[in-house]
């Protein structure tokens, strides 16, 4: 990373620091990052609400949709990292398995480009690691 890039990542978690203090001075030292280690998935009655009876009209299962945002995620590279480590695991609840998430995120480099795919890969990967972990 360059150090304009660098700076500009600075500003702006200082600004959203300012912005918490503003909206609710308790959530000053609010610290996001955790929240994937705390909240490793969604309970099955929210994945039904968000992405079964509310945002699904007819069109797609919890599963495609999933697959569907795991595209999307992995277009954005690696600052979409603790969105996608979630997905992933919601998508294996939903039924989809390691090689479709994987095939989904190959499908990706042509629109992200290798980098964002390998990345996407290497986080895939280390939930697969983590899923089968705590299975066994």
């Amino acid at each position: 990373m360059t150090e304009a890039y660098t700076k500009m990542i600075q500003q702006m978690m200082e600004s959203s620091q300012e912005m918490l203090r503003a909206f609710n001075p308790a959530l000053e030292n609010l610290n996001l990052s955790g929240f994937d280690k705390m909240f490793p998935t969604m309970s099955k009655d929210m994945m039904e609400m968000w992405f079964g009876r509310t945002f699904n009209r007819e069109g797609l299962d919890a599963k495609t949709r999933l697959l569907v945002t795991i595209a999307a995620l992995t277009v954005l590279g690696a600052q979409a990292e603790p969105q996608l480590k979630m997905t992933v695991r919601h998508a294996l609840e939903a039924g989809a398995t390691e090689r479709e998430i994987a095939e989904v995120i190959w499908q990706m480099s042509m629109f992200g480009g290798l980098p964002a795919m390998q990345k996407a890969l290497e986080i895939a990967q280390g939930v697969f690691a983590e899923t089968k972990e705590k299975d066994a």
